[in-house]
This record gives structure tokens, C-alpha cells and sequence, in this order.
């Protein structure tokens, strides 16, 4: 799982982490929030009304949910194709959702370099100052949150730098999970 606060540079760093290993599959979330200007219609969202995205809770569709300032997100149970690893761009609360129920999740922190540099590239997506103001605030609160279950931090302050570090975690993660698998090869 990725997680982090807004403009640490999640969606990048996910997207490119995947395109540079096939074995991963990123998980498309949901959101009923509307979609940013210039933000692509395949984007790592689904973007969806409050009242789709409720049928779809109520039915039991999502692996995890929460509410983020006023707008519904959750990530609808996981369905990779075989034998790839699923990575989850998600918020801490879903993470924390997430790791109760698979207590073996690797939780990577990705936080950007600065407040000043987060809230710069929320201005550069097109957030105004208003939203990049809860955005930064709320940041802080996920930040302290995310600390208390990641199992890796990686601060993005190079993207090739980052993603190398993403590499490794997933390179160690596998390890680790194909030595538990197989206890006699270790």
C-alpha cells in the first residue's frame, strides 16, 4: 500500500512504479469527487455519484472505505489477474481498514520533502488556496497517523531517487513473503 498526504506524489510514484514492473497491478479507486482540471478520464479513479457509491458499500463491494474531506473513496475489493501483486494508492484511513484485515500488508509512507513543497504541487494541480490550505492541514494529521502503521517511509524529493526506494521495498516485501511461503529454502 501506498499511502500519504496529498502532493507527496503518490499517483506518479504508483503509476510509475507499475508501468516499470508488470508483475503489479494498482487497484482503481473510487471517489465521488469531481475530477481535477486536466486530470485524465483513465486516472487511477472512478469517479462516481454519492448515491453509486453507496449502493456499491451497501452491497459489500469495497475492501475499504472512508470519507475525506466531504467526499466518498474507498477501494473496491481486489480482483488482479493471476499471480501479480496488488498495490493500493489509498489515505490512512483505509490503510488502517486495510491492515486489519490483512495484518501482512507492507504500508509505505511516501511524504513529501516540505509543507511548502506539498502545497506547491496542490497549487499545480489546479487545488485552490482554500483546499490546499485543508489539504496541507489535514496532511499533518495523516502524516502522524501513517507513522504509526507504515512499514517503510520514503520522503519524494527526487521522483527517480523515490522510485528506486519504492522498487526496493517491493523487491524486500517479495522476498520476505516467498522465504515465509517457503520456509525450507531459507
Amino acid at each position: 500500500m501506498l499511502i500519504g498526504p496529498g502532493g507527496a506524489g503518490k499517483g506518479t510514484l504508483a503509476a510509475q512504479l507499475v508501468a516499470s514492473d508488470p508483475s503489479l497491478w494498482l487497484s482503481r479507486s473510487w471517489t465521488t469527487r469531481p475530477p481535477r482540471p486536466g486530470e485524465q478520464e483513465r486516472s487511477a479513479y472512478e469517479f462516481v455519484d454519492r448515491a453509486t457509491f453507496e449502493d456499491a458499500v451497501d452491497r459489500g463491494e469495497f475492501f475499504e472505505w472512508a470519507e475525506f474531506l466531504g467526499n466518498l473513496m474507498g477501494t473496491p475489493v481486489p480482483r488482479p489477474p493471476d499471480g501479480a501483486d496488488v498495490l493500493l494508492e489509498i489515505d490512512v484511513q483505509g490503510a488502517e481498514q486495510v491492515l486489519a484485515k490483512r495484518p501482512d500488508a507492507t504500508i509505505i509512507l511516501l511524504l513529501p520533502p516540505s509543507v511548502d513543497v506539498q502545497a506547491a504541487r496542490l497549487a499545480a494541480r489546479g487545488d485552490d488556496e482554500e483546499h490546499i490550505r485543508r489539504r496541507v492541514e489535514k496532511g499533518r494529521q495523516e502524516v502522524e497517523r501513517g507513522r504509526l502503521v507504515a512499514t517503510a517511509t520514503v520522503v519524494n524529493d527526487d521522483m527517480r531517487q523515490a522510485l528506486h526506494e519504492l522498487t526496493a521495498i517491493v523487491e524486500r516485501t517479495r522476498t520476505a513473503a516467498g522465504r515465509a511461503a517457503n520456509p525450507e529454502d531459507t
